[in-house]
């Protein structure tokens, strides 16, 4: 690619100049076609987008291009990627001005659209009016307020009008499942996840995409407490989208999990926690049948792999619900609960006689008196 130029873009160059930690990094490169590069050992990924994968270090490549507007939703967009598309051409189709700043080779910043002024504004900011025209940007732009609200970064207001003006347009009913969900990870992976669902609240969008969640905002304005709390503790999206989704019930779990492609691992730990939180907070308050009732329905008696995640919910909950009070976490009690349960041998009541059907209730009662014998 004698006469084409390589950029470092988007957010490898915003992190860095923050001071953040870089993990990925994308090229864009200016004045080649997909033939130089496929001849030069690139390989060509997707078919919407001329987006090309280094033949080592397998970091994405992109030739410059420009996009109009041909149809609804995410997808409905024209690419135009030809030799004679500039860097500027390229940036000007990006969503916010802090992700449209490119780093030429030797270090050089160009920075067309007021990036760097709005990083030392700490403001996040639309680079042109096309930004209205996906309405993924919607989600984009709340992300990267979870992501960026640590360091005290706003959405600038004529943003949030374009986020309102793309709400009303009902094209965020065009976004795949899939790009919701993406998007939403990535937001529970952040600094800050609540603000995500402050945004998409504030806009109107979280009623459109997410209903029920947006109806237990309004009828709990505290309802991201706990979600908060969890982001101190623990990094685990599955753990923090159980700090706000344990307050539904299951038929609304179950049709959020629906409405954004929510992975099993996320639903199996909300609905646990939901339908157990109460009884895992006064675990040693339960007579022995109810422990045991409670440890069956949790899969804890198979396994305890969930067991860690869990107490760590209900400890935000308690902090967000009765913050002037201490909870002691029962770990230990269901230990060795569950050492009890397991030291129950079946063979020895195979041995007595007992087969099928009832062979499994006296295994039950045996495990349960188990619990009760230790408690004495």
């Amino acid at each position: 690619m004698p006469n084409s130029k390589t950029y470092l873009v988007g957010g490898a160059v915003r992190d860095h100049l923050l001071g953040l930690a870089v993990h990925e990094r994308d090229y864009v490169v200016v004045g080649s076609t997909p033939q130089a590069l496929v001849a030069l050992g690139y390989t060509q990924v997707g078919k919407d987008f001329p987006v090309f994968l280094h033949p080592k270090s397998k970091q994405e490549y992109a030739l410059a291009r420009t996009e109009r507007k041909a149809g609804q939703g995410h997808k409905g967009f024209q690419v135009h990627a030809t030799i004679d598309v500039t860097l500027e051409d390229d940036l000007l189709r990006r969503d916010l001005t802090i992700n449209a700043i490119a780093q030429a080779p030797d270090g050089q910043l160009i920075d067309p659209y007021g990036g760097q002024r709005d990083l030392q504004a700490k403001q996040l900011r639309h680079v042109s009016q096309a930004f209205s025209e996906d309405p993924l940007r919607v989600l984009r732009t709340a992300r990267f307020a979870a992501h960026l609200y640590h360091l005290g970064f706003s959405i600038a207001p004529e943003t949030k009008n374009l986020l309102l003006a793309i709400t009303q347009s009902g094209e965020l009913g065009t976004l795949a499942k899939e790009r919701i969900w993406q998007e939403t990870h990535k937001a529970l992976a952040s600094q800050s996840p609540w603000v995500y669902f402050e945004v998409l609240e504030v806009c109107g969008a979280l009623q459109q995409l997410m209903p029920s969640l947006a109806e237990l905002l309004d009828r709990r304005p505290h309802a991201l407490n706990t979600l908060k709390l969890l982001s101190e503790s623990s990094t685990t999206t599955e753990v923090r989208l159980t700090g706000l989704l344990y307050q539904l019930n299951k038929p609304q779990i179950e049709d959020l999990a629906a409405q954004i492609k929510m992975p099993n691992v996320h639903k199996a730990l909300s609905l646990s926690t939901s339908n157990h939180q109460r009884q895992l907070r006064a675990y040693t308050e339960l007579d022995a049948a109810q422990k045991h009732l409670m440890l069956s329905n949790l899969g804890l008696i198979r396994s305890t792999d969930s067991l860690d995640d869990l107490l760590n919910v209900c400890q935000a909950v308690s902090l967000s619900q009765e913050p002037l009070f201490g909870w002691q976490s029962p770990k230990q009690h269901i230990v060795n609960d569950l050492e009890n349960i397991h030291s129950v041998n079946p063979v020895k009541l195979m041995a007595q006689g007992f087969t099928g059907k009832g062979l499994g209730e006296e295994l039950k009662k045996a495990q349960i008196e188990s619990i009760r014998s230790d408690a004495g």
